[in-house]
C-alpha cells in the first residue's frame, strides 16, 4: 500500500508540474497519471480497493463544495439559463444519446444512465479556463455557468437511480424510485433543519473559541457524517455531502468552511481522477482509436448543436449561444463518477464503459484548447451561418456624444465616489461595469454608466477612449488592469491612466505597463493615518504635506516591505507579495571581509538594504559607500529565498 502511494505521489508531482507549465487543467494531469501507472498500462500500481475507497472521499468533498455554492438567489438570477437552457440540454442530449446507446445494444437501465453521463460537461475545466481568461463575468460565461449548475443538480438523481437500477427490473421501477426520492426529500428536510437549528449555533461557538483545528474537525465531521447518514438509508455518499454543503452554504461561515475543506478536496479529488485513469484500458484506446476519435468529434458537435439550437428557441443572443456551445461541448468529471458507479453495479459491459471513458477523456483534452479560442471560433462560425442576430450583448452604442471626459472602469464603491466628485466639479465621465442590477439602478438615478467589459478594446473605444481626457481603473484586479493598459497603450499612449490596487504587489509592473499613477489602498491608508497622528502631535501641516509628497514621488519606496512575523503567504503568490523585511546582525569576519555595503554584493541577489541600525541609531536609506562595523544590524528587503541565501552566506563567512 505504502509503495503504491509513493509511486502515485512521485508521478503526480512530475506530471502536474509539466501540465502547469503549459497551462493545461490539472484534472487531465491526474487522469494521465492513472493511465500511465495503472494495471492496464505500465502496471506500477494495482487497482487497489483501498485506494478507491480513499479516493471516494474526493467525491464527497467535491459534492460538499458544490453544495456550498448552491445559492437560491443565483438560481433565480440565472433561471433562464439554468432551467431553460440547462434543463433542455440535459433532457435532449441525455434522451437522444441514451437512445443511441440502447440501439447499440446497451440495456434500458444502462442506456438511460449512459445518456445522462454523456450529457454532462466539465465544471472544473470550464470555470478554471474562463477564470484564467478573465471571462467569468461575460454574458456567455454566465449562461454556461447556469447550464453547468443544472448539470451538477442532475447528477443527484442519477446517483440515486444507479443503485436502484442495478437491483430492479425496468417495469418495476415506480415503487423503488418513488421510495428513494421520498427518502432523499426527507433527508434534505431533516438536514436543512439540523443545519438551521443546530449547526449554525455550533459553528458560532467554535468561532468564538478561536480554535482552527476544532473548526476544521467539525467541518470534516459534518460533511462525512452527512455522507454516512445518506448511505445508511440506502442513498449515495455524494448526496449527503451535497446536502450538508448546501446547509452550511446558507450560514455566514460559508467562505471559511470552503477555505478549510479545499486542501482535502483537491488532494482526494486528484486521487479520484487518478483511480479513474487506472480504469482506462490503453489497449482498447489504441485498438479502436479511429472510432473513438470519430465518436468524440461527433459527441462534441452534437452537444454544441443542441446548445445553439435550444439557445435560438429560447431567444438567447446567437453569439452568446455559439460561445456557450463551444464551452459545453466536452464530457465532464461527473461522467467519470457515474461511469465508475455504473460499472460497479453492472449496468453496462466493461467494453462499453471503456469506450465511453475514452470519449469523455478525449473530449476534455480537445476542450482544454478550444475553450481558449471560444470567441474566435464563435465568430468564425457566425460568419458562415449567414445574417442573424450576432450582435455582441456587451456592445455599447458607438455614438456617445461626449468628449474630453473621464472613463471610469468599474462602478463599485470607489468608482461611484469618484463619479460624485467629478459631478460636483462638472467634469463629464462615462463608467463601465458588469453588474446589471447596479447599472439599472444607477441609470435610473441619471448616472452615466454603461454595461461593458472594460478589458475589451472595442468596449473602451465605444466608451470614447480616443477622445477621453483620462482613464481610471477603480477596481482591484491586476490581470484586468494589465489588459486595459495594453489597449490604452496601443490606442492612446499619451493619455494618463490611474490604477487602484490593494497594495504595492504589482506597483512596478503596472507602471512599466503604462500606468501614470498607481494608488495602493493599504499604503495610502497608512499615509492618511500617519498624517493625522503627526497633526495631533503638533507637526506643521506644511511639513506633513512635504513628507507625503516625498513618499508619493518616490513611488512609496520608503514604505515597501514589512516584517511578516508568522503571517503566511502562498507559494504561488507574486514575488512582490512575498517580499519582506528581515534583520541580520553582522559579525567580525563579515566586517573584515566586506568593508562597505557595496562589497556585500546584495544587488546581485536581488536584496536591498533599507536601513542600518548601529548602537541604537537607525540610518534610513544608507549609501553603498557606508563602512560596516561589527554589530551593525542590516534591515534587508527581498523574497524569502533570497533573504535566506544572503543570511546563510553572511553568517557562514
Amino acid at each position: 500500500m505504502l509503495d503504491s502511494v509513493l509511486i502515485l505521489l512521485a508521478v503526480s508531482v512530475v506530471v502536474l508540474a509539466l501540465f502547469r507549465r503549459v497551462n493545461i487543467p490539472t484534472v487531465l494531469a491526474y487522469v494521465l497519471v492513472g493511465i500511465l501507472i495503472g494495471p492496464k498500462s505500465l502496471g506500477w500500481v494495482s487497482n487497489d480497493t483501498q485506494i478507491h475507497y480513499i479516493a471516494e472521499f474526493g467525491l464527497v468533498f467535491l459534492l460538499f463544495t458544490i453544495g456550498l455554492e448552491f445559492s437560491l438567489p443565483q438560481m433565480i438570477s440565472l433561471r433562464r439559463a439554468v432551467f431553460g437552457l440547462g434543463g433542455g440540454q440535459v433532457l435532449v442530449t441525455g434522451a437522444l444519446l441514451g437512445l443511441i446507446a440502447w440501439l447499440l445494444g446497451v440495456s434500458g437501465h444502462g442506456a438511460l444512465i449512459m445518456g445522462g453521463i454523456l450529457a454532462m460537461s466539465s465544471t472544473a475545466i470550464v470555470t478554471k479556463l474562463l477564470a484564467d481568461q478573465l471571462e467569468l463575468s461575460a454574458p456567455h460565461s454566465r449562461t454556461t455557468i447556469g447550464v453547468l449548475l443544472f448539470q451538477d443538480l442532475a447528477v443527484i438523481p442519477l446517483l440515486v437511480l444507479i443503485p436502484i437500477f442495478s437491483k430492479t427490473a425496468l417495469e418495476h421501477m415506480f415503487v423503488p424510485v418513488s421510495l428513494a426520492l421520498l427518502k432523499a426529500a426527507a433527508v434534505l428536510v431533516l438536514m436543512l433543519a439540523v443545519g438551521r437549528w443546530l449547526l449554525r449555533p455550533i459553528f458560532y461557538r467554535l468561532v468564538m473559541m478561536r480554535s482552527p483545528e476544532l473548526f476544521i474537525l467539525t467541518v470534516l465531521l459534518a460533511s462525512i457524517g452527512a455522507a454516512w447518514l445518506t448511505n445508511e438509508v440506502g442513498l449515495s455518499y455524494e448526496l449527503g455531502a451535497f446536502v450538508a454543503g448546501m446547509t452550511l452554504g446558507e450560514t455566514e461561515f460559508k467562505h471559511q468552511v470552503e477555505a478549510d475543506i479545499r486542501p482535502f478536496q483537491d488532494v482526494l479529488l486528484g486521487l479520484f481522477f487518478i483511480t479513474t485513469g487506472m480504469m482506462v484500458d490503453i489497449h482498447v484506446l489504441l485498438d479502436y482509436w479511429p472510432w473513438i476519435l470519430a465518436a468524440t468529434l461527433a459527441l462534441m458537435l452534437f452537444k454544441w448543436s443542441v446548445v445553439v439550437g435550444l439557445g435560438g428557441l429560447l431567444r438567447f443572443n446567437t453569439m452568446e449561444s455559439l460561445r456557450a456551445g463551444v464551452l459545453l461541448a466536452q464530457g465532464g468529471e461527473f461522467g467519470f463518477v457515474l461511469l465508475a458507479l455504473g460499472s460497479q453495479e453492472r449496468l453496462f459491459p466493461d467494453f462499453v464503459a471503456q469506450i465511453a471513458l475514452s470519449i469523455i477523456l478525449l473530449s476534455m483534452v480537445f476542450s482544454a484548447f478550444l475553450i481558449r479560442y471560444n470567441g474566435a471560433i464563435a465568430k468564425f462560425l457566425a460568419d458562415r451561418l449567414g445574417p442573424q442576430d450576432y450582435s455582441d450583448p456587451q456592445a455599447l452604442p458607438n455614438n456617445i456624444p461626449i468628449h474630453e471626459h473621464i472613463v471610469i472602469c468599474g462602478y463599485g464603491r470607489v468608482g461611484q465616489n469618484l463619479a460624485r466628485f467629478l459631478d460636483q466639479e462638472k467634469f463629464p465621465y462615462i463608467a463601465l461595469d458588469l453588474d446589471p442590477v447596479r447599472i439599472r439602478e444607477a441609470r435610473q438615478a441619471g448616472e452615466r454608466v454603461m454595461y461593458g467589459d472594460a478589458s475589451r478594446r472595442e468596449i473602451l473605444e465605444a466608451a470614447g477612449l480616443k477622445t477621453a481626457r483620462l482613464l481610471v481603473i477603480s477596481f482591484d484586479d491586476h490581470r484586468l488592469a494589465f489588459k486595459i493598459l495594453d489597449h490604452v497603450l496601443k490606442s492612446r499612449p499619451e493619455m494618463p491612466v490611474l490604477v487602484r490596487t490593494r497594495d504595492d504587489t504589482y506597483l512596478d509592473e503596472l507602471l512599466k505597463a503604462g500606468a501614470t499613477e498607481v494608488v495602493p489602498e493599504t499604503l495610502e491608508a497608512s499615509l492618511m493615518l500617519s498624517s493625522h497622528v503627526l497633526l495631533l502631535l503638533g507637526m506643521p501641516v506644511s511639513r506633513i504635506f512635504r513628507n507625503l509628497r516625498t513618499i508619493r514621488s518616490s513611488r512609496y519606496k520608503l514604505m515597501r516591505g514589512i516584517f511578516m512575523g508568522e503571517e503566511k503567504v502562498a507559494l504561488d503568490a507574486p514575488d512582490m507579495m512575498r517580499a519582506r523585511l528581515h534583520a541580520v546582525t553582522l559579525s567580525a569576519p563579515v566586517v573584515a571581509k566586506h568593508k562597505t555595503l557595496a562589497d556585500l554584493g546584495l544587488a546581485a541577489a536581488e536584496v536591498m538594504v533599507t536601513a542600518v541600525n548601529r548602537k541604537g541609531l537607525r540610518n534610513i536609506n544608507p549609501t553603498p559607500e557606508m563602512v560596516l562595523m561589527e554589530g551593525d544590524v542590516l534591515v534587508l528587503y527581498g523574497a524569502p529565498e533570497a533573504l535566506e541565501h544572503i543570511e546563510a552566506r553572511l553568517l557562514l563567512e
